[in-house]
């Protein structure tokens, strides 16, 4: 339906309002699917109406259409199923649940069986989650709120929430207008005619008495008629002079000749019950299917104009006032003038402009050297060659490309968003970043070895308002950094090639970054990890880029074939769709085409020895220019903030700077303060301005959005070009470059040791029950509450309440939470065996996904408890053997591993009371499960220190080594060994007292710690955080570390004393944390089970935030490797940049 139609509609639907049919009105909004009536849909849910509900919800959307539809068809059913349950209306309920809920069970078989649960209990509010549950018209209320967000989250509903503001009665007013129109056309145009019907068009018979007619363009008589009203023709204002049309143009308005198309769908998302309701536009319509154009909703002929490319019509057609207006330029401003030529030395790479000093560029080279250039005096105010910082502490997989091939060239360099720091992204391996001052001074500030292979782009970003860095490798992967401390804090895995390139960007509150590899596929990611949330086809298919225009609301990409042919296109990124594509490349470009844009207005992209240009709003090239000539086929080019600057790189390794008329001035005004400069004998000769002073104060610059190479576009003008004015002297600055001194150079981390309360939030947990040892401890998988397992075979839990203090209800260390019971006061106690006391039984625990469900043994019979009313479900597995872990199968809650006492393991189902099968090849008792869905695998580890590797579809064995003594340790080791997956699923944390170690997914050790210096006792628990940045350990004299996963580097030490303020380390009986549990959502937060039967919760406090600052160098016995060590470094399959 064309965009005349749909407003058609709107017409339509104002008019049967204003005659009030209503039910009418709702029938046709729901059928056309334009617009989404939020007050009738809020009237009838609040009536409970819900088969109407529904129905007017299916105009629009469908259950299985993405994970908000299928999110507010939940919250409706399961209301409905709640009040037939509140009605005691039993069979009511088991329809709804049956017809209604179950559809749902596919995609969260556990949140099914939980609501099939609520049948079993006399008062759903006993179910904890429902327990605040009121009357039903306070619920439906609740429900609405919830509703409305996921409505207005909905990619389904864009646009579709707001009716059209324009005057009421339109309709009326346009028939009325027709209707004098029409009698303007008419050849025997009567004074007063008679308007009958609207049925046919209406035209003046000629006078009876034959009298000449009056002229056309004569007024006819009377007042302007109200809108809205139907008054007789002769009742309307003056007719205004008109040229008549064609026959040809009034048929081409009043018809649409192009054939009829339904309505597009908007392809759906992966299904799932919860999202973020703020996602950003782009995510909302996940994995948009290839070469589909989208609706493109920001000008209202949109929905036309994609339907006429479809179907291979014009894209010129555009009605007046509704596209995108026009630019208006000049050709001075376009950035055509050579005025300066610098000589770099070597073949330039990548080259980017200060986002303040609007006049200093950043250059990269094919050598792997970097220089600052002053254009305005032709300066080159620093210069770095390539090497690596710290050989040393170099990777193994890096210091042997080095030495294979000792060349190294820089992909990409890009300044940060204030200009303080600038980032280098090399052919292999690693970034280097400098800190920068406006003396032109560089000083190292971090290398980190972030990819196996070249590190293909490099981009700052802010999520979180911390400044990070990206990076995209031929590993296949996009990783974010701290660009503090140069923490890895993100991974994502996904991409199927090497990574080309990344452009980090924010809509409101939503940070993301969009990737494009080399076999042109684009995806977009949220930093979390959940995977990629868009999958689209780059044109070309090949090495492609992304840059938003500088206002951040423009998305285009340049890109080129294997073939050669180059697509510089714009994004309708709401949908993943071309929405114009740029004409004027040559047809078999000479290299990969690279791009920038400036100002909201331009585009520029090097392709055929020249610069072409293009006008956003025009697909057609505005002109080219050859910049007197000396450019390669496929020059690169990098606009300064303003625009009034353009880079490009020429074939006799230099660089020549257009301007245009604004960057005139500005380069004679930085040569007329020279000249000045000069005249003034006491100025020293060696001594630079502050070229930011001259161009403004740096406070009113805006950084919020990082810049990267190619993408000029993420950091507003730092001032306006026109804005200079002239400058007084008392703001040029003298400065002479400092000669750091050694301290300054290499600064000394010591490892931060925390050993005051002061120094950081603990909090010990109430205990009203007996204390003893605690064995085994876990958060909940919601983070709202904290089991323990105690040698006493007695289970604790203790649950944070929702507060002013707390309003997430999340465990904290900042508020108590309540040990916990059912009102019954029934402890949940495990079976024992009567032969061997609980305190000397291996004790084991293992939770259910939805927090319902605890499966746990200590020597005895295994016990499946009911979280709710710690109520015995079922026992099972007799000893001898007694079961020594637990261990859910990840696909098949029904599916568990047993670790025995006699070394096996079984495979037990607990739905028909089975074991599927025995697994051997231990020694000893086992002491950790763990299982990958990636790897398809189980990893074993028991007390004779070895570990197996299980397949998980034949259960064979497809491996095992036994891990190796530390310095000094007698080998072989005994002693319990824990094993727990990285959230990579592929890399594996292997505790022992005598050690942490990463192992890789061939059970290869890759890196180690062993006690010593500070932390010299045996190791009594580890665990991962929950983003898999940090390894927490206890020890057996009460201390606790804090290791950087990468390379397990020591980042703090916390002592006891710090969280037992009573600690003595004189005491002849040490407490120490016997366990640890790392919070399933707050990385920084752990929880300590104690020797002692105390439970402590621990987290940085509010001034710190995290634990450590910088990490020590010197730890870690093992050459560290940041990368994922399964990725092999693979040559590029990419062209040389």
């Amino acid at each position: 339906m064309s965009s005349l139609s749909r407003e058609l509609v709107f017409l339509i639907l104002q008019f049967l309002d204003e005659e009030k049919f209503k039910e009418t009105v709702h029938k046709l909004e729901q059928e056309s699917g334009f617009f989404f009536n939020m007050k009738h849909f809020e009237d009838q849910v609040q009536a409970g109406e819900w088969d109407e509900v529904e129905r007017y919800l299916c105009g629009f959307t469908k259950v299985e259409d993405n994970r908000y539809s299928m999110k507010i068809f939940f919250e409706i059913r399961k209301q409905k199923y709640l009040e037939a349950l509140d009605r005691q209306d039993r069979a009511k309920a088991v329809e709804i649940l049956v017809k209604d809920l179950k559809v749902f069970a596919s995609f969260n078989e556990e949140l099914f069986k939980e609501i099939t649960q609520l049948l079993t209990l006399d008062n759903f509010r006993q179910n904890e989650q429902l327990s605040k549950y009121g009357d039903t018209k306070s619920a439906r209320n609740i429900m609405l709120v919830e509703l409305k967000k996921l409505i207005e989250a909905n990619p389904l509903f864009r646009d579709k929430l707001t009716f059209p503001a324009f005057k009421s009665s339109r309709l009326r007013t346009l028939i009325n207008q027709s209707l004098n129109w029409q009698h303007q056309l008419c050849k025997n145009p009567r004074p007063n005619p008679d308007i009958k019907t609207l049925f046919t068009d209406h035209s003046c018979n000629p006078t009876a008495n034959g009298a000449r007619p009056p002229p056309t363009n004569s007024p006819l008589v009377g007042p302007i008629p109200k809108a809205g009203a139907f008054p007789p023709i002769g009742a309307h204002g003056p007719f205004q002079t008109v040229v008549s049309p064609s026959p040809g143009a009034i048929a081409g308005w009043m018809s649409n000749n192009s054939p009829s198309l339904p309505h597009p769908a908007v392809a759906a998302g992966p299904p799932g019950l919860v999202q973020s309701s703020s996602a950003a536009a782009f995510l909302k319509h996940p994995r948009t299917p290839t070469g589909m154009t989208g609706m493109d909703y920001q000008s209202a002929d949109s929905e036309h104009l994609m339907k006429r490319i479809r179907t291979g019509q014009s894209d010129e057609v555009s009605f007046a006032g509704v596209a995108h207006t026009p630019n208006v330029y000049s050709q001075d401003d376009l950035t055509k003038a050579v005025v300066r030529t610098l000589n770099q030395g070597s073949n330039v790479m990548s080259m980017d402009f200060h986002p303040q000093q609007q006049t200093i560029l950043l250059v990269g080279t094919n050598v792997g050297d970097i220089s600052l250039w002053e254009v305005g005096s032709r300066e080159r105010l620093a210069h770095k060659s390539f090497k690596v910082w710290d050989l040393a502490a170099a990777t193994t997989p890096l210091q042997t490309a080095l030495l294979n091939d000792a060349a190294i060239s820089v992909n990409r360099c890009v300044w940060g968003p204030d200009g303080l720091m600038l980032g280098v992204a090399f052919s292999k391996h690693i970034v280097q970043i400098y800190t920068y001052n406006p003396t032109g001074e560089l000083r190292q500030h971090l290398e980190i070895d972030a990819h196996v292979g070249g590190v293909n782009d490099i981009a700052f970003a802010h999520p979180n308002k911390q400044l990070c860095i990206v990076t995209c490798g031929d590993d296949k992967t996009i990783k974010v950094w701290d660009a503090v401390a140069g923490r890895r804090q993100y991974t994502f895995e996904g991409h199927e090639a090497p990574v080309y390139s990344v452009c980090p960007h924010h809509k409101e509150n939503i940070q993301f970054i969009f990737s494009t590899a080399i076999d042109g596929k684009i995806k977009a990611w949220l930093y979390d990890c959940l995977g990629s949330r868009v999958d689209y086809d780059a044109p070309g298919h090949w090495c492609t880029m992304m840059a938003y225009s500088a206002d951040g609301t423009r998305l285009f990409s340049c890109g080129t074939s294997k073939e050669g042919e180059s697509h510089l296109v714009e994004w309708n990124e709401s949908e993943g769709a071309i929405k114009r594509t740029y004409s004027g490349f040559r047809k078999r470009s000479l290299g990969v085409v690279q791009f920038d844009t400036t100002r909201n207005r331009f585009l520029a992209a090097g392709d055929e020895f020249q610069i072409k240009f293009w006008d956003m709003d025009n697909t057609n090239m505005l002109t080219a220019v050859d910049a007197d000539g000396g450019l390669p086929a496929s020059p690169r080019l990098r606009f300064n903030k303003e625009g009034s600057l353009l880079a490009v790189t020429t074939s006799d390794n230099g660089i020549k700077i257009l301007a245009n008329s604004d960057g005139l001035r500005l380069i004679r005004m930085l040569e007329s303060r020279a000249i000045d400069r000069n005249r003034v004998p006491s100025e020293p000769i060696n001594s630079k301005p502050l070229i930011v002073n001259a161009l403004g104060p740096v406070g009113n610059v805006s950084g919020a959005i990082a810049p990267t190479l190619e993408r000029p576009d993420r950091v507003p003008p730092a001032v306006s070009i026109n804005s200079l004015g002239p400058m007084d002297s008392s703001r040029l600055v003298d400065v002479k470059p400092r000669i750091a001194d050694d301290a300054d150079k290499v600064k000394s981390w010591k490892i931060p040791d925390v050993s005051d309360p002061s120094q950081m939030k603990a909090l010990r947990l109430p205990d009203s029950i007996a204390p003893s040892k605690v064995v085994r401890l876990i958060y909940t998988n919601s983070g709202l509450a904290l089991l323990a397992l105690t040698a006493s075979a007695v289970h604790k839990l203790w649950k944070w309440q929702r507060s002013e203090r707390n309003p997430s209800g999340k465990a904290t260390a900042y508020v108590a939470p309540q040990l916990w019971q059912p009102p019954s006061g029934t402890l949940m106690t495990n079976d024992i065996n009567d032969g061997k006391p609980a305190e000397e039984s291996a004790a084991c625990i293992a939770l259910s996904k939805n927090d319902s469900y605890v499966m746990s043994a200590s020597g005895g019979k295994v016990s499946l408890f009911n979280m709710m009313t710690f109520k015995v479900m079922t026992m099972f597995m007799p000893p001898p053997p007694a079961a020594t872990y637990l261990a859910f199968h990840p696909q098949d809650n029904n599916i568990i591993a047993i670790g025995m006492e006699d070394s096996t393991i079984q495979i037990y189902n607990v739905r028909v009371d089975e074991v599927k099968t025995k697994l051997k090849g231990h020694q000893n008792r086992i002491t950790g499960l763990a299982f990958s869905q990636t790897l398809n695998a189980l990893v074993s580890s028991g007390a004779d220190a070895q570990l197996c590797m299980w397949s998980i579809d034949k259960w064979e064995k497809l491996k095992s080594r036994f891990i190796q003594a530390p310095a000094g340790r007698q080998s072989p080791l005994v002693g319990e060994t824990k094993v727990q997956f990285h959230n990579d699923q592929t890399h594996l944390l292997v505790v022992h007292d005598s050690q942490i170690s990463i192992y890789d997914s061939k059970l290869e050790c890759s890196r180690s710690w062993s006690p010593k210096d500070t932390l010299p006792a045996p190791i009594s628990s580890a665990i991962y955080s929950c983003d898999g940045l940090l390894v927490y350990a206890g020890f057996c004299d009460g201390a606790v570390g804090v290791f950087d996963a990468d390379n397990l580097r020591l980042r703090c030490r916390i002592a006891a004393s710090a969280y037992i303020p009573s600690f003595s380390v004189n005491s002849n009986t040490t407490t120490y944390p016997f366990v640890i549990a790392a919070h399933p959502s707050e990385p920084n937060q752990i929880a300590l089970g104690m020797s002692d039967g105390a439970v402590h919760v621990v987290e940085p406090s509010d001034a710190e935030l995290k634990w450590g600052g910088t990490p020590s160098q010197d730890n870690g016995s093992l050459p560290s490797n940041s990368s994922n060590p399964s990725l092999s470094g693979q040559p590029s399959e990419h062209p040389t940049r």
